[in-house]
């Protein structure tokens, strides 16, 4: 299965949308999109304008592949389950966002923590759709934990404070 969610930002996201439902309609796998203030309605996907907090972590963990909007909400959750989000940050020239913030913010999580997918151009997704298990095998988790060498650190100016050598 495959869960969509464009957030709760109240300009429409259709063009994911109606991606997704065309998408669907010639794939054989269950597609689930939560559509918020989008009026595009699928005819191919099981949809809801919102689902509560529980609905979405249930339909994310149930999920093989999350596709998301760039708002750090959305994409954030299924890093925090152990997924690999496809993201497709919303556009202004689209009427989908007041800028280009989700552009923008999107690119540069990707090039620093190399832990979600961008997709700028909706013809690109079909083919990241496809060979999504490839493409994350590649990606490595790019997630560096800083706790080893904070406690390092700490443990060392303790040790100087009373005086024990390491």
């Amino acid at each position: 299965m495959i869960f969509v969610t464009v957030g709760t930002h109240e300009q429409q996201f259709n063009r994911l949308i109606e991606y997704m439902d065309k998408w669907a309609a010639q794939h054989d796998e269950e597609v689930v999109i939560q559509s918020g203030y989008s009026t595009y309605e699928p005819k191919h996907c099981k949809f809801q304008k919102l689902y509560s907090y529980q609905e979405m972590m249930e339909l994310v963990e149930q999920a093989r592949i999350v596709i998301t909007h760039g708002g750090p909400s959305s994409f954030i959750m299924p890093l925090q389950m152990g997924k690999t989000p496809i993201v497709v940050p919303r556009e202004k020239k689209f009427a989908e966002h007041v800028n280009d913030h989700q552009l923008t913010f999107s690119k540069a999580v990707a090039d620093r923590m190399g832990t979600i997918i961008v997709v700028e151009d909706l013809k690109e997704l079909a083919g990241i759709i496809s060979n999504y298990d490839e493409k994350v095998k590649k990606m490595g988790s790019g997630i560096k934990s800083n706790n080893a060498e904070f406690n390092a650190n700490l443990s060392n100016i303790v040790n100087e404070m009373f005086g024990v050598e390491n």
